[in-house]
This record gives structure tokens, sequence and C-alpha cells, in this order.
């Protein structure tokens, strides 16, 4: 399957040319260097998310062996305890009652007060930008929104704010497809340093509470009066972060690239700023930044008469979705009016993603700054791509006003 590798920096930089490829071939199509079955249409991808019988671990069900999966290393342990005890990775009963307690703590109150802060900062710092005359999107505006905002959120003090980044980039590194052990060494060290990190905080969020989601998360129980444990507490908030910001940094880099590569539509969104909602959603389809999500076969699933049997892995291609002609008119086209849009880049079903507000409320404002503080900004020279397929980006972002 040639089409299809995402390992050649040709593909990662632009995979849609493949996707559509994919879609030709077929519904559902098994990619042997990965051993997955790559799912590229819009109408599966969007049913499969709600589709009980994947899940997004099989250990509420089965062991590694009765699944025919080999456990993962007992070095990478401290990785899987923190991704494992999240609510992206875990299924009902334990996923429902995660989340029902995360929800009473990380409310639409809670992200609507946080609006003045995320305005005011992204104000702050294009204002930094264009004062400098210019600098790396990526590094000035895009990264250390999202990260302060997370950050403000939890209650993590600005001192040190400095190693979440990093942390969550390392952590990350181990959702690509087939990581080296170099990144799930850095995987594993981050995990640890992060989690001892959070424990210090939350010990002391026991003694005085504040006014932030960690003392939220301490506080929150139901009328069962279920509580989240501290490993739960510990890995919701690197939840929160990672892909509380992962996802936005990656869609305002890819989003201001491709209004450069599609000047006309950039003029129009420049013209009338009332278009910045929409603008926000199909940039969001346009360029991916999640290109795939995967899903564990629980059960024998038939699609378009391809049996795939329980214990296969399912890749659900988020990008080649959101990117499909019967979904959407004229996909490769960037259409900042587009008015029906029901991309998945927020994913669906009862993974649909808990920060989506937020993030919305983040790429909005970091866009309307741009747009009134520096109306003539342009690339300063072509960015480079980060090597990565699954979390995909640009590496940095050069712009001058």
């Amino acid at each position: 399957m040639a089409a299809f590798d995402p390992w050649d920096p040709a593909f990662v930089a632009d995979p849609y040319p493949a996707y559509a490829e994919l879609r030709a071939r077929g519904r559902v199509l098994y990619h042997e260097p990965t051993d997955q079955w790559l799912v590229p249409h819009h109408a599966d991808v969007s049913a499969l998310l709600r589709d009980r019988r994947l899940g997004r671990t099989y250990l509420h069900r089965f062991t590694h062996e009765d699944f025919g999966r080999t456990p993962p290393p007992p070095e990478h342990e401290p990785f899987h305890t923190l991704n494992d005890h999240g609510m992206l990775d875990l299924e009902p009963p334990d996923h429902t009652r995660i989340r029902r307690l995360v929800a009473k703590a990380f409310t639409p109150r809670t992200v609507e007060r946080l609006v003045p802060y995320v305005r005011a900062l992204a104000g702050e710092l294009v204002s930094g930008l264009v004062a400098a005359g210019g600098g790396d999107l990526l590094t000035d505006v895009a990264e250390p929104l999202p990260v302060a905002v997370i950050a403000e959120l939890l209650g993590i003090p600005e001192s040190d704010r400095a190693p979440l980044r990093p942390w969550s980039a390392a952590i990350c590194g181990m959702y690509e497809l087939n990581p080296p052990p170099e990144a799930a060494r850095r995987a594993v060290s981050a995990s640890v340093e992060f989690s001892g990190y959070l424990r210090e905080l939350i010990a002391a969020r026991r003694k005085a509470p504040g006014d932030d989601l960690v003392s939220a998360l301490i506080a929150a129980h139901d009328e069962d009066d279920d509580r989240l444990t501290e490993q739960e507490m510990i890995s919701t908030c690197v939840l929160l972060l990672n892909a509380g910001h992962e996802a936005t940094v990656n869609a305002t880099v890819n989003g201001w690239w491709a209004l450069f590569r599609n000047p006309g539509q950039l003029a129009a969104l420049r013209a009338d700023h009332t278009l910045v909602p929409s603008a926000v959603e199909e940039l969001l389809r346009y360029d991916t930044p999640l290109q795939l999500f995967e899903r564990w076969v629980l059960d024998d699933i038939e699609i378009d008469g391809t049996v795939v049997p329980r214990g296969a892995e399912l890749a659900l291609l988020f990008g080649s979705a959101n990117h499909d002609p019967a979904v959407f008119t004229d996909p490769g086209r960037l259409d900042l009016a587009r008015r029906d849009n029901p991309h998945v880049s927020f994913s669906a079903g009862l993974h649909y993603c808990i920060g989506a507000p937020l993030a919305r409320i983040e790429l909005a404002a970091s866009m309307r700054a741009l747009l009134e503080r520096a109306p003539a900004l342009r690339p300063a020279a072509e960015p480079t791509r980060k090597p990565n397929f699954v979390i995909r980006g640009l590496a940095g972002l050069p712009v001058t006003l």
C-alpha cells in the first residue's frame, strides 16, 4: 500500500492525495507495516467512533494474552500507568465515572471565565510579535498561548511552567506509529517527572485549595460519593495539558500556513472578521492536526463485506474523512465561509474532546489578535515540518509584517 507511508516526509507534508487513493480503493484496507486496518471514509469513521464493539482499550474485557497482544515492556510502565488512567484510553464503566467527575470540575462556566484571560494573553503575545517586527508564529504565539491557558486553568504557577511543553512533546511521541526506542525512553522519563510534579501540586492543593481545576478535581464527587483517585487526577491533568495544547498549537500554525497559501481566502478573512468562527472550523477540517485515531476491535465487525476480527486495530483516518467528497463539496478547496462542516477533528461519541470549547476559544482569540494587530502578516520563509504524522504540524512558521 505505497500510497500510505507515514514515515515518508513527502507523504507527511501532504497526505491528502494519498487519502483520495485510499478512499477509491475501499472502505477498509489492511496496512501490514503498522498491522492496522485503515478506514478512510467519513461515514465509516464517524460511525465507528460511536461503535461500542470498538474500544480505546481492551483491558476492561481481556488480558493482553487473551486478546492476542504482547504486553508492553516493563520499563515502559510509568508511561502506561499515566496514559492508561486517563479518560482518552478508558472505556465504560471507568470512562463514564471519570468523565462525569471531570465534567463537574471542568464546566462550561469554568471555560467561559477564562475568555478574558485568553483574549488578553493572545493580544499580548501578538503585540510582542509586532514589536519585534516578526518572528516564529509557533514559538511566539501558537505555543505559549494554550500552554499558559491550561496551566492557568490547572493552577500551575508561572515559575513552574517551563517544563510543561517538553514533557508533553515527549509523552505525545508515543502516540506516533511504531515509535522508536528513544521516543519511548523520553516518554517514560517525562511521565515520571510530570507525575512527580503533579503529585506534589495535588498534595499542596489538598492542604490549601485554590480557585483552580486541580482543587476542583480534588473536591469533585457524585451522589455515590465517588471521587477521583490520585492517579486519575494526575492522568487527567496530563491529558488536559497534552490534548489541550498539542492540537491547538498545530491547528494554529497549520491554519495560518494554509491561509498564506490561499491569499484570496486570507484577504476575505481580513476584510470580514465575522468569518472567524467558520474559519476556525474550516481550518481544522482543511489541515487536520490529529490525522489518525486508533480503536481496538473488541468483537468481530464487518465493513463492506470485510470481516475485521477481534484483536485487530483500526486506524480511523481523520484527515481523510475531513476530505471526503461524499460529505464535503470540493474538499481540497479552502472555503472559510463553508457552512456544512461536520469535520471529525474533535472525534465523536463518548470520546468527543472535552476541551473542544476551550480550543475553539483559543484559536479564535489568536486569529482575531493577528488579524487586528498584524494585518500585513506574511511568511518570511518556507516552514519546516515535523516528521510526526499522527499529531501533524510545523516545526516553525517564520513570519514578518
